[in-house]
């Protein structure tokens, strides 16, 4: 079953239902193109050997088929080491239901209900819930047979997740079965109370599953939202550096949180992006849904680039509170969950200003708390108490004027904003502050603004590296004219492929890079002149 192509074989023959598809042996570009003009486009191209929305691509015609499968096959060989493809019918808003499976040593094999992990972006599950909203009882045995089947037609022993792909009428197809606990087996054990790990554990010692499937409990609901080092604003490239600042939610009832990171720790290109994995129960969905926000809001991460803010909008969105969930929701909903960059407002800078200025630790003298030679206030007897600077934050700068209307207690700012007092999160480390304004953490530092002034000759059609990654291909040499949208350099991380394009046509000036070389965030790779 770790091999998409022949566990397809296998299911075909099992009379397992499948989404119309090409899984053969033959490789060469002529079969992918016949099959994919046969099932008809849009096409989705699968690694054979392995998942999570790497070396899958989607081609929309024949136009794109080449260039699409290349990337493809380079993507898996990179992951994999494997360059083996399958080819699919891509399935128009179809949601992602998969069901948790387990079976012992002694022929006993049992589903433990399912989730739902429609919410993708590159074709990656972000939020996994359980049970999946709207589906019947009738359909729920249904695939939760299906399932069964497809573990006991290769005798399967352990835990394993089957995963189906569900139309709008209620069709389903098996996609691909993983031979583990993943991700997202969190909220099956949250609404079963059962230790899935405890579990694997028993049957690989030979013990019996411990019930039965007309005994399998189902109290509640269940939603988990993974939390990514990377860049929503940018094609949820992945982001590395170092977590400056890492506070998680406080436990409590219906809380869990699963994380791999600490503060202080370094997040690098060389594997997957994730961060850890917040889960919340509750007695129904909109409690879960509740919970689970809250959660977010209690959760800061500063010094690398999170889709934190990205999961509130999901969360708190109405079509995913309606349960209008399929594969194609983020796109769908791509103004409210990914709006453009606002300018900051005034009011932020004040209180950026105010919090900066009283984070500042205070001068030697601390033998009287009270005495105005202690602090850094810029006070002066019958004066005005202002202080001057000049901060930046997201690309934005601004000179502002410290007055100290807001008040800075431990972490937090208390400020009066739109008539109300509020508490907002200011968290100091080094020289940066860090400041939650409207559910986002926003990163603030000082500058000279003299010498921004001479720093800001930058190279003037220069092409730079969205993240730290290694250069795989340079497709294009100096002198060479390119069009508008062509791939000039393929840079990978995290085991993903990005293309560096063509902003607009015009001719290769000069390279700054070479395939196999590691590159840095910010470093020009290109120079292209109109």
């Amino acid at each position: 079953m770790g091999s998409k192509s022949a566990a397809k074989s296998l299911m075909e023959a099992a009379g397992v239902p499948l989404v119309p598809g090409y899984h053969g042996e033959k490789q060469d570009l002529d079969t992918f193109r016949e099959a994919a003009k046969r099932i008809g486009y849009p096409v989705l191209f699968k690694a054979a050997a392995g998942g999570g929305g790497k070396g899958m691509k989607v081609a929309e015609s024949e136009v794109q088929f080449a260039e699409t499968l290349e990337s493809a096959q380079r993507e898996a060989q990179s992951a994999f080491g494997d360059s083996r493809m399958l080819v699919e019918k891509y399935v128009l808003k179809p949601r992602h239901v998969e069901i948790q499976v387990f079976a012992d040593q002694h022929g006993n094999c049992l589903y433990l209900n399912e989730r739902d992990c429609s919410i993708q972006r590159r074709h990656q599950k972000v939020v996994e819930e359980a049970p999946a909203p709207g589906l019947s009882a009738e359909l729920r045995r249904a695939m939760g047979e299906a399932a069964v089947k497809a573990a006991q037609a290769i005798g399967y022993v352990g835990a394993g997740t089957v995963e189906f792909l569900l139309d709008e009428r209620g069709d389903f197809f098996f996609m691909e079965m993983n031979t583990r606990l993943q991700v997202e087996h969190p909220v099956t054990e949250a609404i079963t109370g059962l230790d899935l790990v405890a579990w694997q554990i028993r049957v690989a010692r030979g013990e019996p599953l411990p019930i039965s499937q007309a005994q399998m409990p189902l109290n509640g609901h269940a939603i988990e939202v993974r939390l990514y080092a990377e860049d929503p604003d940018h094609d949820f490239l992945p982001a590395t550096g170092t977590l400056a600042l890492y506070r998680e939610a406080a436990s409590g009832d219906g809380r869990r949180i699963d994380s791999g990171v600490a503060e202080g720790d370094s997040v690098s290109p060389f594997y997957d992006p994730m961060l850890g994995k917040l889960i919340a129960w509750g007695e129904n969905r909109e409690q879960a849904r509740l919970r689970l926000l809250a959660m977010l809001g209690d959760t800061l991460v500063g010094g690398v680039k999170t889709n934190l803010a990205f999961l509130c909008r999901i969360l708190a969105h109405p079509a995913f509170a309606a349960c209008e969930l399929d594969t194609g929701f983020i796109s769908r909903h791509q103004q409210q969950l990914l709006p453009a960059p606002s300018e900051l407002p005034e009011a932020f800078w004040q209180l950026a200003a105010d919090a900066w200025v009283q984070s500042e630790a205070p001068l030697e003298r601390d033998d009287d708390p009270h005495s105005p030679w202690a602090t850094r206030s810029g006070w002066r007897a019958g004066g005005v108490t202002e202080i001057e600077l000049h901060l930046s934050s997201q690309g934005e700068s601004r000179k502002v004027r410290a007055n100290n209307r807001a008040c800075l207690q431990g972490e937090e700012l208390l400020a009066e904003i739109d008539g109300t007092r509020q508490r907002l999160r200011a968290i100091r480390r080094g020289e940066t502050l860090y400041l939650q304004w409207r559910g986002e953490l926003h990163a603030i530092t000082r500058f000279d603004p003299i010498a921004a002034v001479e720093a800001s000759h930058a190279q003037h059609g220069g092409l730079s590296a969205p993240m730290n990654g290694s250069i795989v291909r340079v497709l294009v040499e100096p002198g060479q004219t390119v069009e508008a949208g062509a791939a000039l350099v393929v840079l990978e991380a995290m085991k993903m492929e990005h293309s560096i394009r063509a902003p607009q046509a015009g001719t290769v000036k000069a390279l700054y890079c070479r395939e196999g070389e590691m590159v840095s965030e910010g470093a020009v790779l290109v120079e292209l002149e109109p």
